[in-house]
């Protein structure tokens, strides 16, 4: 298992996750379940991913460019 908060990748796909929550806290109400809900799944989605990549055992699905 590798450390997925030592990747750059994740630390920007984490700190847009976190803006895309502040921006679509001002959207309007009729949009909770519209474009807000479809914006922060998106946004979450990318670091979830990242993380779970890190989980897996097979290094084909990881690599790190230093």
């Amino acid at each position: 298992m590798r450390d997925h908060t030592k990747l750059r990748a994740f630390e920007l796909a984490d700190e847009v996750a976190v803006l895309v929550y502040r921006v679509t806290a001002g959207f309007p109400r009729e949009e909770l379940y519209g474009l807000t809900s479809q914006m922060r799944r998106a946004a979450v989605s990318v670091p979830s991913n990242i993380v779970e990549g890190c989980a897996r055992n097979s290094q084909i699905d990881y690599f790190v460019g230093e």
